[in-house]
């Protein structure tokens, strides 16, 4: 008898464009029913985990790793121990923050079908990710991002011209050209660039937190890469230097449900991404990452816990990548068109306006004049950061930026060159 017949089970698989049987399991992207039916932890109430003190072991946060950390209940309320009690005023500037990430990357979307820059990246339903994040630290904090942290940026007050100018390639470029648009760097923010070849920045980062507390200093490390980016090798070199030196860091999966074309569950075969920190012993979380009072809890938490010398957190942010990927891709191909609108987490904008409402702090009327007040903003900052010159047209970042800020000195074949194209 065959091999093949006599197996009692097999699945059919599409490899390379053909269907074949194997017994080799394949994941796909689990069945919605009318696009609704998510495989999700939101069924977690807000206040049920309680909060460990900064000092735990690893394995004390394993309810909430395998759990889901929420603050903001159905009826907009915040309750339960991880409610960090903000006034007012935090809460609608974080608001401010997350409205105003939605104009610029709107706007910046729009000019990239333009054909006024190359290439875009949205974080439509990830903005409570950053903003939270940013607003829960120090700026003496280096943060080591991957794409869709923009918020960073808001929140550390970077200029909105010089953003644009980076992803116009203009003369007013910071990185003088040398990367893809939206790979923002800015040295005086402790902004470390963004790196296109994902899953490199986590290593850097416990290196980082290394050199922190080895210099005796209370500054940590923040970084981010997507849950498709955890199956890479570098997740877990960054894990296993972070548990084994104490790193005072705080590592963060952003588990938006989608690589640029394959669904998380191709990316792990585990419960949650955060679980994957236990066994390295390392504080772990699953986060509602719509809801930006979780947000900052979490990484308040951390933070807290790595400048006291208590060692690393593993987050992982559980959101939706409520856009494509990026200018370059179409994802109406592999996911249905409203996937978004039936997320169960729901929006984080307006989750945290609901809040505010609640709260007697907030009104559709001033939400209008927000949204109207940042497209201004936008539409102001793009026309002057064309001033300094636009794709098409230039000015451009002079040739000789070829042969700088790599060495101090310049060897001889880079004067060579130098003289060969005449500068």
């Amino acid at each position: 008898m065959n091999q093949r017949n006599a197996m009692s089970e097999y699945e059919v698989v599409r490899i390379m464009g053909q269907e074949e049987d194997t017994q080799m399991h394949v994941p796909v992207p689990p069945h919605r029913e009318g696009g609704t039916a998510f495989a999700s932890p939101h069924e977690t109430p807000a206040g049920h985990h309680a909060k460990p003190p900064i000092d735990c072991g690893g394995a004390e946060t394993r309810e909430i790793a395998y759990g889901l950390l929420r603050v903001l209940n159905d009826d907009d309320e915040a309750i339960g121990e991880w409610d960090p009690g903000l006034d007012a005023d935090t809460l609608r500037n974080a608001l401010g923050h997350m409205v105003r990430i939605r104009a610029y990357d709107d706007r910046m979307m729009k000019m990239q079908r333009q054909g006024r820059l190359s290439f875009y990246m949205k974080c439509l339903g990830e903005e409570a990710v950053s903003v939270g994040a940013a607003m829960a630290m120090e700026n003496r904090d280096i943060v080591i991002p991957s794409y869709r942290q923009q918020g960073l940026l808001f929140v550390r007050g970077r200029n909105l011209v010089d953003m644009i100018s980076h992803c116009i390639t203009n003369s007013n470029d910071n990185v003088k050209g040398r990367q893809m648009p939206v790979h923002y760097s800015w040295k005086e923010g402790n902004f470390v660039s963004i790196s296109s070849p994902v899953g490199t920045q986590f290593p850097q980062a416990v290196g980082a937190a290394m050199a922190f507390a080895y210099r005796g200093e209370d500054s940590i490390a923040c970084s981010w890469l997507g849950e498709g980016t955890s199956a890479q090798g570098d997740f877990h070199y960054g894990l296993n230097f972070a548990s084994v030196y104490q790193a005072p860091c705080v590592l963060v999966v952003v588990n938006n449900q989608w690589a640029i074309s394959t669904h998380r569950n191709l990316a792990h075969g585990g419960p949650s991404f955060a679980a994957r920190g236990i066994p390295y012993n390392v504080a772990s979380m699953r986060v509602d990452g719509q809801d930006f009072l979780a947000v900052y809890a979490a990484h308040k938490w951390a933070t807290e816990r790595a400048r006291a010398g208590h060692g690393p957190t593993l987050l992982e942010m559980y959101t939706y990548r409520g856009d494509s990927h990026s200018s370059s891709d179409d994802p109406s191909i592999y996911r249905p068109g409203n996937e978004y609108d039936s997320w169960p987490l729901g929006d984080p904008v307006d989750r945290l306006k609901a809040h505010l409402v609640k709260l007697g702090e907030w009104d559709d009327e001033r939400h209008t004049a927000l949204e109207a007040e940042c497209v201004k903003e936008i539409t102001a900052a793009y026309k002057e950061a064309e001033k300094h010159g636009t794709l098409k047209d230039g000015p451009f970042p002079s040739v000789s930026t070829l042969f700088e800020d790599v060495y101090e000195k310049e060897p001889w074949h880079l004067l060579e060159q130098r003289g060969e194209v005449g500068i």
